[in-house]
Order: C-alpha cells, then sequence, then structure tokens
C-alpha cells in the first residue's frame, strides 16, 4: 500500500491469455472462474502464509508467524493484460491487494510489482491505485489521473469524495472488487462504486500485460480472505491495443420542420465527425422513426446511448426506464440533447436526475428564444479544446437538478436577458420561482452540465441543439463530440475531439424534412464563417 516502495515498469494493454487447469470453468458470458474453492491449484504463494480455509483463499499472519516483506499468492493460469475481475474479498486488520499486470522482482521469491487495486482494514485507501515497487501511489479515491512521460499522475478530474467511498465498503466482512483494464485506462470499483480511474500515458513505464497476485502486506497480524474469483479476457481493437468505445445516436422523429430539431440529419453529421476523428470511439446512428426502439443487442454493445429528440410526456426513455435502469447499472453513459433533456416529474424525471443530473421539468423550466454568450468555460473533459462562445438558440434554462448538485458539473453557464421571461406563465414559458431566480437573484442558468454517478458512469445534457446550423459552430459541436466520446469511457484528447470543418452542404445530409426552394445557402454559410473565423 502507501509504505511500498514505487518504480519500474508500466501499466494496461492486451488479454488474460493460456489458461491453465482443469479446474477453471469457462461460462458462456466470456467469465472464467479462476478458484476452485478447495485448493490453491495454478496459484503460487508461501505456503506459510497462505491456504484454503471455509472455501477461500485466504492469508494470514500471527504474532508468532509475521512478515520481513510483503508477500504474494500468484495466479500461474495465465497473463493479465485487456480484462476485466471480479472477486469478494473480506479483510481483518492489516491491508492487501490485487495485483495486476505486474512483474515478479528478481531474487525475491513470491515479491511482486505493479499496477495494484488496493484495500485496508482503515478508511483511506481502499480503492485507490498504488504502483507497488512501481512509481507510488497512481491515484488516490475520486481521482482520475493521467500519468505522464515524468512518470506522475496528475488529477484530471475529481469525481467522488473519499469518505462517501469509504461509507459504501463494510469493515470485517465481504465486500465485492471489480478491476477493469482496458488499452491503458484502468478502473477499480468496489461494490459498484467507481473508486479511482488512471490513464497510463507513460510510454517509458507502463506496462501492457503482466502477472495477477494477491497481497499479504508486512506489518501487525492481518487476515484476508477472497472467494469468487472470476476473470474476463478481453479483446483489443486495433493495432494500437486500445479497445474502441461504441457511441449508439438515437435520431428521434421528425417533429419542427426544415432547420429545427432535425434529429437525424445532426445525429448523422456527428456520428461521422465522430468515426473521422481517429479516436478511439465509434459511432452508429439508428432512427426511432424508421427501425423502433433499438435492439436488445445494440443497446447492450453500446458504451453511451445519445439521445437527439423530442421530449416530455412522449420522451422514448419514458417507457423504457427499468431497461434503461439496468444497462446505467453497468458503467453506460446518457447524453441528452434539446429536447431530449424534457421528461415529467415523478419517476421519469428522478431517472433522468439519476442518468444525467438534471432535466427540464414542465411548470419549473423554461424554453425561449436567446443569444447565450458563455464566455468563461469550466475545466473538465468535455470542455477540451472548447473556446469560449456565442450562439442564437432555444436555449431552456431553470433546470431541475440533483440537490446540492450532487455529482454534476455545470458546464455551459449564462444570466439569461429578461426579455426571455416575457411570455405569460405556462408549463414551458415562466413561473414565479424562474422569475425569481433570473430577475430578482440573477442566478446564471446552466444549459449544459455533466454528471458522474457513483457506479463511475457518466451523463451529460444540453438545452441547446434547436436549431440545425448552430451543429455548423465549431465549439458547440466539439463540446457535444467531447461529452459523447467522456460519456463513452474514452479519453478525451488534450485539444478535443476533432470536430473537422463543417459547411452548409455538411448540414444538408439526411434532413428529415425538403429543403424549401427558397433556401438561401449563402446567408447559412456567412453565419457559419463569421462564428468560425478565427
Amino acid at each position: 500500500m502507501r509504505f511500498r516502495m514505487g518504480w519500474i515498469s508500466s501499466f494496461l494493454a492486451i488479454a488474460m491469455v493460456s489458461l491453465i487447469g482443469s479446474q477453471q470453468t469457462i461460462a458462456q458470458d466470456g467469465w472464467t472462474t479462476i478458484f476452485d474453492g478447495k485448493t490453491l491449484n495454478n496459484w503460487d504463494g508461501n505456503p506459510e502464509f497462505w491456504r484454503v480455509e471455509d472455501g477461500c483463499i485466504t492469508g494470514q499472519t500471527t504474532e508468532a508467524k509475521q512478515l520481513k516483506s510483503n508477500t504474494f499468492l500468484i495466479w500461474r493460469g495465465g497473463e493479465t493484460a485487456d480484462f476485466e475481475l471480479t472477486l469478494e474479498y473480506k479483510l481483518i486488520a492489516g491491508n492487501s491487494g490485487i495485483q495486476y499486470r505486474s512483474f515478479e522482482v528478481p531474487n525475491e521469491k513470491w515479491a511482486v510489482g505493479g499496477y495494484q487495486a488496493d484495500m485496508e482494514a482503515g478508511d483511506n485507501y481502499s480503492g485507490i491505485n498504488y504502483g507497488e515497487r512501481f512509481r507510488g501511489i497512481l491515484a488516490l479515491r475520486g481521482q482520475k489521473t493521467v500519468i505522464g512521460d515524468d512518470h506522475k499522475p496528475k488529477e484530471v478530474e475529481k469525481f467522488a469524495e473519499s469518505k462517501d467511498i469509504q461509507a459504501k465498503i463494510k469493515k470485517e466482512d465481504w465486500n465485492t472488487y471489480h478491476v477493469s483494464a482496458k488499452g491503458f485506462t484502468f478502473e477499480h470499483r468496489i461494490n459498484g462504486v467507481l473508486t479511482s480511474v488512471v490513464t497510463d500515458e507513460d510510454k517509458a513505464e507502463r506496462r501492457a500485460k503482466g502477472i495477477l497476485a494477491l497481497q499479504i502486506h508486512v506489518g501487525p497480524p492481518m487476515k484476508v480472505q477472497f472467494r469468487n474469483i472470476k476473470l474476463k479476457t478481453l479483446k483489443p481493437e486495433g493495432t494500437s491495443g486500445v479497445t474502441k468505445k461504441k457511441a449508439l445516436l438515437l435520431a428521434g422523429r421528425h417533429s419542427h420542420g426544415f432547420g429545427a430539431h432535425d434529429h437525424l440529419a445532426g445525429c448523422s453529421l456527428l456520428a461521422k465527425l465522430i468515426n473521422a476523428s481517429g479516436q478511439p470511439i465509434e459511432a452508429e446512428v439508428h432512427s426511432l422513426e424508421q427501425h423502433g426502439w433499438p435492439s436488445d443487442e445494440k443497446l447492450a454493445a453500446a458504451d453511451t446511448i445519445v439521445i437527439y429528440s423530442d421530449g416530455g410526456e412522449g420522451h422514448p426513455f419514458n417507457s423504457h426506464l427499468d431497461q434503461l435502469n439496468s444497462l446505467t447499472l453497468q458503467g453506460k453513459g446518457i447524453v441528452c440533447i434539446h429536447y431530449g433533456v424534457e421528461t415529467t416529474a415523478g419517476r421519469n424525471g428522478d431517472a433522468f436526475l439519476n442518468w444525467i443530473g438534471g432535466f427540464f421539468e414542465p411548470h419549473w423550466s423554461v424554453n425561449p428564444h436567446w443569444i447565450a454568450d458563455y464566455k468563461k468555460l469550466p475545466e473538465h473533459p468535455t470542455t477540451r479544446g472548447v473556446k469560449p462562445f456565442s450562439t442564437d438558440d432555444e436555449w431552456y434554462y431553470h433546470m431541475r437538478f440533483r440537490e446540492k448538485m450532487d455529482g454534476v458539473t455545470p458546464i455551459l453557464t449564462d444570466l439569461p436577458p429578461k426579455e426571455s421571461l416575457s411570455r405569460a406563465d405556462g408549463p414551458h414559458s415562466g413561473n414565479a420561482e424562474v422569475r425569481k431566480a433570473v430577475l430578482e437573484r440573477k442566478e446564471p442558468q446552466h444549459t449544459a452540465w455533466a454528471r458522474v454517478r457513483a457506479d463511475g458512469g457518466r451523463g451529460f445534457g444540453t438545452s441547446g441543439g434547436h436549431v440545425h446550423w448552430n451543429w455548423g459552430n465549431d465549439q458547440f459541436r466539439k463540446l457535444i463530440l467531447n461529452a459523447i466520446a467522456w460519456t463513452a469511457g474514452a479519453d478525451v484528447p488534450a485539444d478535443g475531439v476533432p470536430a473537422g470543418h463543417v459547411t452548409v452542404e455538411d448540414l444538408l445530409q439526411n434532413h428529415d424534412e425538403p429543403i424549401p426552394a427558397d433556401f438561401n445557402k449563402a446567408t447559412i454559410q456567412a453565419m457559419l464563417n463569421q462564428w468560425n473565423k478565427s
């Protein structure tokens, strides 16, 4: 754990290979049981400290039998590369860990170094990523870090508080640990709660594969037990060894006429740019009007689900809450664009609060057209490479957000003009609360926001996107491309996902309404040129 020496090699990338021994059971879903519950077949460690007790791998030190240095039980069934691992553990005093993509220390029997999913009897370190003899602490709880060529981790996101994670961990009782290694990104979860994320860009020291091992830590007497140890090998895509993420863009039915709510055209443009970006993410468009609700297989294959459609009582998500709840519990992302952020209060709204952190609630939120000027953007993966911008759109505001903005980061914020509340009160046009907030208290309003859930899944909502031509704004478009990549679990580059060069001709593709005979391409192109001249 935190007292161990640190440095040597590096991080994740490929798959568990050459499974050995008849005791391993491979299920149809790809999970392999690597401990038979009876023996230490395929496991190698010091027999003075490791045994099978009550159907569990058990490591123990006592007052009479103590360690001079950390010792490990090494799995001899293959190497870890790109994989998922799940097991249950119970710890009595001391601390322990799960080594992966690791190495055996030369001339020291049962000594291991590498990436470690940590666990302890205390209140601070369970769930961190620790580099045993390998650069030290790589990510604390609640941190997402990136390790650069200087071999040092840098926090790029704080997604949870350590004390909140600790509250989900049971003392001296069974907990479930889940480790995911995909490409060079590593995620740890305990009891379904994301605890740390590391992306290792340290090309000199990161490790693409290595051994799996369990730890007993030097120090006072301790006991650790492991059971239900299962491993799933993942196949990397492409020559880089990085598994591509998948985004499913759901295009809603046509509704508003040419140039507004062009769901199919907007989704098609975004998907085209994602697939041409060179990033480890691919996108597919699914037309709800042409094909109905997507198949279970298509939804299961997606890492993030993007909805650009009409909403309210008829929101496509409303009749699929249970299915979407199940998918998000698996860590899948959700992105809602424009009318796609509106649903109804109650069960529907509660689901949106969990998935993306906020929603348009009738008789609370409003939907005026106004010119928003986003002069300052927060530091967040979705804003990488995005410059301040301004557009005239139907920017909904006064959203219903999670209490105290729990897990929600505002992304686009501006104070709407008083003219935006000039209409009479109604389900979308105004109410006493929004007038107090904007006209009396002068509270800036959030029109795009990001959410990290306790399970590590990510959500994003934006109220922009009514006016189709605004997809020609390089900054707005890059923000949404970043959001799709981020919610899919892909790493957003420092300068953002390439947003391409979009012309009027690009914006005229895949419309679900006929192009009017008097449509003036030159006017729209001049607007694009003005937006994107810098």
